[in-house]
């Protein structure tokens, strides 16, 4: 490998000993890249070298430590000696002068974009005829009309033009891509002081890969999740590193402040706009560029979910460029594209911080240069590593021919047309590709162990001990744990601690054990969010469970019905559909399939019937006698979601009209996700909810965005973006008051609510002072007074003294 040096990787027969018994198989090697230096480390369930780890380059220096070195380091990349001089790439020619405006001249000769240019033409054309502006003359008029459709027609092309120098990346200079390498990784590792790992097995694939693309002139379309503003950096690394062409970054234009604009598109960022709305020439410009550099066969690198994930976990896919590369290839204008979807996972995420307030309902601060120098701040801090894992690439072509030859036969119709459907099924494949490959990085396995366990705090012996079982749970649900290379677990769970810091998991001192509990679970959610795909089956199952387990009285109490579970189960996965990647083998299937791995791992057992169908689930006596901690693992997993939901179902019960109005109100969309939030911050401080991370604003969005799939709220958006979305209940939906005012206990929103709270999930928080109430869903009567004006807010009158969470009256004034 003529980047890196030459790696020759062990075979799994060369990794154990067959006598020794039947082993977990061995992974990869793992190479760390930290600056110039390059460490191959022994892979997952291969046991180190008996020597030192191999350093396959030199070390970067720094100033402090040798300012000589580090000066030869300088110039040994700036003027590129050896690997840094980034020739002989594998991929199509970037960095020569010229490259931009080549980019720019041959997305401007496009048919589409030729096509909509004339288009819009025509239309301003025939505009100005109607409105008289181009004379009434016929002789005069046809000569007028040409040379006006001219004048248009150039106009235009100067828009697309600037349009296009403002978004393209400009690849121009050998000499800047050298000196932003070292510059980058020079920071990075300095944040990040154990480097970038990758699966040596991973890289070398993907290096052949490139190098049959580069011979057919095909594109590799990366495909990251998104986390953090470090994603786009350490691809490029990497690919640099590698001796891989780097890609074309689709980055949002919120970062193109200035002096950091320029910088990131001569690096590889295209910039776009975060909504093309109400712009019908910009769209194709981004499609036209776009298709541009496939045809080209220059890799593409977009972010599957768009923005960055507040929460830690996947986020739904985002469609828009994603639409744009399957219409290349199926329209054939382009031939193929090589898809790679790549995992970064992080130890420590330099912006949590931030995330946590906007998720608290603070608004988002716009990005400017003062925000991203000091947030340079905390590149003095040991955040452990990067962690980036890419999947077997693969044919979109050939992907979209398989999927056409599943598609309904002929008289069996969609309600979704096969385009959008094929676009969706694309989306969640790449996802699920992703966290085929995503590891599970210490921090997330500390993380997901402390907001999981009963209690204040946990001992350092039991934090271990969950570790290592929440470590082999991973492996056993063919996930992959960040190798620890041969550390302990109490060394692994110790440099955990460090990178998490005293501000997310806290120690008590002075006790007869170390004991630690967490400081900032909302912060520390989102660590714990990074292992939750894994889980998600036995989190619903449990979940479903926990109200007739909670009522204790023995076994034969506690047992649940294989349909009551059944129910339950659909219930849930309904209404996380869009929160979470469910497997594709169908609810039944999927179902029994989770009750027998949780039976052979004896957290369940099940009863049959003669013919071996389950017909009723129970805890097992093992499970009991650990006082049902696996059992309460998977439940408080998914618990902050399920409270989320049932926030946001609770919080339409506002949208009640009075008795007596015409219909019902339209508000803004925002506004009633505000008051979610408001009434859920009250709700927890008052007792009511168990996890504050129930009031997350992205979780309670995502809540509305169901809500209007299942036909609960309508939505009303403005074609000008400067209008606010504006909701209300639908009219099946709208409870009804009686003659005092109250809330009917009826209905389906009611019962919606109920299926939630009552009768399964929510009930184990009441508290005792509202067990007189009648129903544990908070009907919480409210009166909703139309707005007046645009500025007008959403008024709630007094509670019902009927509803269980209404709490004192003077809670609703706040709305």
């Amino acid at each position: 490998l003529n980047y890196v040096g030459t790696i020759t990787l062990p075979t799994v027969s060369a990794m154990s000993d067959p006598s020794s018994g039947p082993q977990a198989p061995a992974s990869a090697p793992d190479l760390e890249i930290l600056g110039d230096q390059v460490t191959l480390h022994p892979g997952q369930n291969q046991p180190p070298s008996s020597g030192p780890e191999r350093n396959l380059v030199e070390h970067m220096a720094r100033f402090r430590e040798s300012p000589l070195d580090f000066l030869r380091e300088v110039s040994l990349h700036v003027s590129g000696t050896g690997w840094r001089a980034y020739d002989d790439v594998i991929g199509q020619p970037i960095f020569y002068k010229g490259f931009s405006e080549n980019m720019i001249n041959n997305t401007m000769r496009t048919p589409m974009l030729q096509d909509r240019i004339h288009e819009l033409a025509r239309k301003r054309l025939e505009e100005e005829q109607r409105l008289g502006l181009l004379g009434q003359d016929p002789k005069m008029g046809g000569k007028k009309r040409a040379e006006r459709k001219e004048e248009l027609l150039r106009s235009l092309e100067d828009v697309v033009r600037e349009m296009l120098n403002n978004m393209i990346c400009k690849m121009e200079s050998k000499h800047f891509i050298r000196g932003a390498y070292y510059v980058a990784t020079a920071l990075l590792t300095r944040a990040y002081h154990q480097g970038i790992h990758v699966s040596s097995e991973e890289v070398l694939r993907l290096r052949a890969v490139a190098a049959d693309a580069a011979k057919k002139q095909l594109p590799i379309v990366f495909l990251p999740c998104h986390r953090s503003h470090v994603d786009y950096v350490s691809l490029q690394l990497i690919c640099y590193r590698l001796g891989i062409a780097l890609p074309t970054v689709v980055a949002g234009d919120n970062l193109g402040f200035i002096g950091v604009k320029q910088f990131l598109q001569s690096a590889g960022a295209m910039w776009i706009r975060r909504s093309f709305a109400g712009d019908a020439l910009y769209g194709t410009v981004v499609q036209s560029y776009i298709e541009t550099l496939m045809r080209g066969g220059f890799h593409l690198e977009a972010f599957i979910e768009g923005g960055r994930s507040r929460t830690g976990k996947l986020l739904p896919p985002k469609f828009g460029i994603l639409s744009y590369v399957l219409d290349a290839v199926m329209s054939g204008r382009v031939r193929d594209a090589i898809i790679c979807p790549v995992s970064t996972q992080y130890d420590k995420v330099l912006e949590t911080e931030s995330y946590i307030s906007e998720l608290l309902g603070q608004p988002k601060r716009k990005e400017n240069i003062y925000d991203f120098l000091s947030s340079s701040s905390v590149l003095s801090l040991k955040l452990g590593r990067v962690d980036v894992r890419f999947h077997e690439p693969w044919s979109l072509k050939t992907w979209v021919a398989d999927q056409q030859a599943r598609q309904s036969p002929d008289g069996q119709t969609s309600v979704v047309p096969p385009r959008i459907r094929l676009l969706r099924t694309l989306g969640y494949r790449v996802l699920s590709d992703i966290n085929a490959v995503s590891v599970v990085m210490p921090t997330a396995l500390v993380g997901t162990v402390l907001l999981t366990l009963r209690g204040r705090g946990v001992g350092k012996s039991e934090l271990t001990r969950r570790v290592e079982w929440l470590s082999e749970r991973v492996r056993a649900k063919d996930g992959r744990v960040a190798h620890f290379y041969g550390a302990p677990v109490a060394v692994v769970v110790d440099r955990a601690l460090e990178v998490l810091g005293p501000g997310l998991v806290g120690k008590v001192e002075g006790l007869a054990e170390e004991t630690y509990y967490a400081a900032d679970r909302f912060q520390l959610s989102f660590y714990r969010n990074m292992t939750i795909h894994l889980f998600v089956s036995e989190a619903l199952l449990c979940a479903g469970m926990y109200t007739q387990v909670k009522k204790g009285g023995g076994p034969a109490n506690q047992k649940i019905s294989y349909d009551e579970v059944h129910h339950q189960v659909s219930f849930l996965s309904q209404l996380f559909q869009t929160e979470f990647i469910f497997p594709t083998e169908g609810l039944r299937r999927n179902l029994r399939k989770t009750l027998d791995g949780l039976e052979s791992d004896c957290v369940i057992t099940t009863s049959r019937d003669e013919h071996g169908n389950i017909t009723g689930v129970e805890l097992s006596s093992e499970e009991r006698a650990h006082g049902r901690e696996n059992f309460d693992f998977y439940t408080f997993l998914i618990w902050p979601f399920v409270e989320a939901s049932w926030l946001a179902a609770v919080s339409l019960m506002a949208l009640t009209p009075p008795r007596g109005s015409p219909g019902n109100v339209w508000v803004e969309l925002k506004k009633a996700q505000d008051m979610a939030q408001l009434f859920g911050k009250t709700l927890y401080h008052q007792g009511d909810l168990s996890y504050y991370e129930a009031v997350n604003k992205e979780v309670l969005g995502r809540s509305f965005e169901r809500f209007v799939e299942e036909g609960i709220i309508s939505i009303a958006k403005s074609r000008d973006p400067a209008v606010p979305v504006k909701m209300q209940l639908s009219p099946a939906w709208t409870p009804e008051r009686d003659d005092e005012g109250h809330i009917k206990s009826e209905g389906k929103l009611w019962d919606f609510t109920e299926m939630m709270s009552s009768k399964n999930f929510i009930s184990r928080e009441i508290k005792s002072n509202r067990e007189q109430s009648k129903s544990a869903v908070p009907a919480t009567a409210t009166t909703v007074q139309p707005p007046k004006s645009h500025g007008d807010v959403i008024k709630l009158s007094a509670p019902s003294p009927q509803c269980a969470y209404a709490g004192p009256p003077s809670m609703y004034h706040a709305f």
